[in-house]
């Protein structure tokens, strides 16, 4: 595998673009994956960073055939030859736009706020994605790009296929490309961590970018945190499981005693996007936080090492004690933040008297793998599920009958799936954690 996550892929190709350090580079994003690689690329060279939300023009019916695209300030870039054999009559054409136009303002609006997007005129525009397959989107990219003034444009992406990237260069006038592999299957066959890019993580991204200026490299992701006076602690850890060495990032505001420890769902890492956005959260409240692997990457490749939930929650709850000793926070108090079987693993180790724990949140979990210690769960317990998971939220609904000897809330958080994927259903997952957290730990601030 190439790149181990999209961080990794935008670090590795801001190192071939670092001869536009210096020039009046703007950095664009293709949301949702194109922009945690953007924003390494954009640190590296200390270029402004946005989005190019553009919205492909579909026939109307055969939609995945592209007409043409549009950007915002009303580019629109209609591929003539294209809507002549199709027969799309002019009033079809109107209607696909305005329905797509909505759609484009509405993602621009949640992505970037009440902030502008950057001027382009003029300028060096450089456009970037996680991968390309087809191209369709980066070219309309890149020609909204062209229509609003840019003097010149570059593509970049880590992988594409190589007929691709000759096709492209006819769009932009240069593009770099890391890996051109033959044959091309999928962009996900390049990456070890390919796991969704949430809207909460791009608005995240382009925040701090717009507060930082771009020019801080930060932490694993999720909202930047203030800058500390003295004792903050912001670092790759190794916590030692009995001997199996476990990588993470160990993040402490100056000052704080409380350490939230993040138990990740099957598939994922300690740099899922979802629990850094929510660890960001947590950590502008003044909680510290802990992400880590819970099992080694040869462990991870057996399925049966994913669902195997005791053998998680011993990785746990030797994260715990490594957190309480010297190397971490000594007499930190200690929160769980578990999701899908990571849930399961955080009330699981609960349950154990020598965790110590003080209070647990579970999003999207799956109690029911850890129903045999339930009843010995005794810290105050938050489960979060989303509307559209309906079986998970009978799992939970009856988790909470089941767990007599803790406080227990569970919260439905409307217009959610599993993955809290939908427009700012993470960030109420999020704000909820952070809550019950503050109010159970102390030690740092519920905000409004």
């Amino acid at each position: 595998m190439p790149f181990a996550d999209r961080r990794d892929a935008g670090k590795r190709l801001a190192a071939r673009l670092g001869s536009l350090r210096g020039e009046d580079v703007v950095v664009l994003g293709l949301p949702r994956g194109g922009v945690p690689v953007a924003y390494e690329v954009a640190v590296a060279l200390g270029a402004p960073l946005d989005v190019i939300v553009v919205r492909k023009l579909g026939v109307p019916f055969q939609p995945e055939l592209g007409m043409g695209a549009i950007g915002e300030g009303g580019v629109r870039i209609v591929n003539e030859e294209i809507v002549r054999a199709a027969q799309v009559t002019d009033a079809q054409l109107a209607e696909v736009e305005r329905r797509e136009r909505a759609e484009l303002e509405r993602r621009a609006r949640r992505f970037r706020g009440d902030r502008p997007p950057v001027p382009l005129a003029g300028r060096t525009v450089l456009v970037v994605d996680d991968g390309i397959a087809t191209g369709s989107t980066a070219r309309a990219a890149c020609h909204v790009a062209r229509a609003h003034g840019a003097r010149r444009v570059v593509l970049a992406t880590p992988v594409a296929p190589p007929d691709t990237v000759a096709r492209l260069r006819g769009d932009a006038d240069d593009v770099v490309c890391l890996e051109s592999p033959e044959p091309f299957f999928a962009i996900g066959q390049w990456y070890a961590d390919f796991s969704q890019t949430s809207d909460a993580e791009v608005v995240a991204l382009l925040e701090r970018a717009a507060r930082r200026g771009a020019i801080d490299p930060g932490g694993p992701g999720g909202p930047a945190d203030p800058p500390d006076a003295g004792g903050a602690r912001d670092e790759e850890v190794v916590v030692d499981a009995g001997g199996v060495r476990l990588p993470g990032h160990l993040s402490v505001p100056a000052g704080a005693r409380v350490v939230v420890l993040f138990a990740h769902g099957s598939g994922s890492s300690h740099r899922s996007p979802r629990n850094r956005f929510v660890a960001g959260v947590l950590r502008r409240a003044g909680l510290g936080t802990l992400l880590f692997d819970l099992l080694t990457p040869s462990e991870a490749v057996d399925r049966r090492n994913v669902f195997d939930v005791e053998l998680l929650a011993s990785r746990l709850l030797a994260a715990t004690e490594w957190v309480r000793s010297d190397g971490g926070v000594p007499g930190a108090q200690i929160g769980y933040f578990g999701a899908s079987t990571g849930a399961a693993a955080a009330l699981w180790a609960a349950a154990d008297p020598s965790a110590r724990v003080d209070a647990v949140v579970s999003r999207g979990g799956r109690p029911d793998l850890a129903k045999p210690r339930l009843e010995a769960v005794r810290a105050p317990t938050l489960l979060i599920v989303g509307a559209y998971d309906d079986v998970v939220a009978r799992l939970n609904e009856e988790a909470r009958t089941e767990m007599r000897s803790a406080k227990v809330e569970l919260v439905v958080v409307a217009g959610a799936s599993h993955l809290f994927e939908e427009p700012g259903t993470l960030e109420q997952a999020a704000t909820l954690a952070r809550d019950w957290f503050v109010r159970h730990l102390g030690g740092g601030t519920a905000l409004g």
